[in-house]
């Protein structure tokens, strides 16, 4: 980390304090660790249990995140994103998805089975949060999800019916969300995304079985479809992967962890997330003024 890179993480940081008008919500950016999760059971509308995790913070909320987590993956490992997230204050909750490798019935849900199972998940989170507005957010294959509530346009799934996003969806933040697939979600889908949002990914960010060094910037295809003018803002990282280094979603990569560039996008989340999470002006304006086209955190604005 170069002295530059701590000077801008730390203005970014301090100004986002003052914006919130608080304690400083991510100090570089080691939130105070995660205490256990309540955990809890909601229903699908066949019965199907759905095991939740919640994190609450210390204060009353200034908001709620639903979160979805990457495929195969677990609320749990998360938890370097999470974290920062309730230290500043917001109420977060995420379904165990039946795609996870720790869910008891995963197998009883094939290919894409799992793409109607999730948007189920969501609807009984909304459901049991109430009509109010929450911000989705996601990674990976929960990056396409959080997506999907916040209006893209996605395939519907065999057998369910009525929009698949949630009107009561104030903002998205989808960390390496993937490009378009023919069966879940296409470019022009991308393109309806609704609310202001927060699309992350990384410059070796290369999804698996890509070739060139640029597939990377498949994951900004929701960002680049988006319609301009409506507070959509694309993250990038230099040198960070899928998991940063194994930091999120999957902790057994040999790493190593890409902590400085977590910090940057805990910094930039943050500030998005008081800006259109909890209607700060001034963390608008300090989330406008790190635009740049430089990396090695490059953010995009349009």
């Amino acid at each position: 980390m170069t002295g530059g890179d701590y000077s801008r993480r730390q203005l970014i940081a301090v100004s986002l304090a003052a914006a919130a008008g608080a304690a400083l919500p991510f100090p570089l950016l080691a939130a105070p660790a995660l205490t256990a999760p309540r955990r809890f059971d909601l229903h699908a509308l066949d019965g199907r249990a759905i095991a939740i995790s919640e994190w609450l913070p210390r204060q009353r909320p200034r908001g709620i995140i639903l979160f979805s987590h990457g495929a195969l993956s677990s609320p749990r490992l998360y938890e370097a994103i999470i974290a920062p997230w309730v230290s500043a204050g917001f109420r977060v909750l995420a379904p165990l998805h039946v795609d996870s490798a720790e869910h008891p019935d995963t197998a009883k849900f094939p290919g894409l089975a799992s793409w109607k199972a999730r948007i189920e998940d969501m609807r009984a989170l909304s459901a049991h949060i109430g009509p109010r507005p929450w911000i989705a957010a996601g990674h990976s294959y929960g990056g396409l999800i959080a997506l999907t509530m916040g209006g893209a346009a996605g395939i519907p799934p065999a057998g369910m019916t009525g929009p698949l996003g949630d009107a009561n969806v104030r903002a998205v933040i989808a960390f390496s969300p993937p490009a378009p697939i023919p069966v879940l979600m296409t470019q022009q889908g991308y393109a309806a995304l609704k609310v202001p949002a927060l699309i992350e990914t990384g410059t070796a960010d290369v999804p698996p079985g890509s070739s060139g060094p640029d597939s990377w910037q498949g994951h900004l295809a929701a960002f680049n479809a988006a319609a301009t003018g409506g507070h959509r803002y694309g993250l990038v990282l230099e040198g960070v992967d899928h998991y940063f280094g194994g930091a999120i979603c999957r902790y057994e990569v040999p790493g190593p962890k890409q902590l400085a560039r977590l910090d940057d996008a805990n910094c930039i989340a943050g500030l998005f997330l008081a800006g259109f999470g909890a209607g700060s002006p001034a963390a608008r304006r300090t989330l406008d003024a790190a635009v740049t086209d430089a990396l090695p955190v490059r953010l995009l604005r349009k």
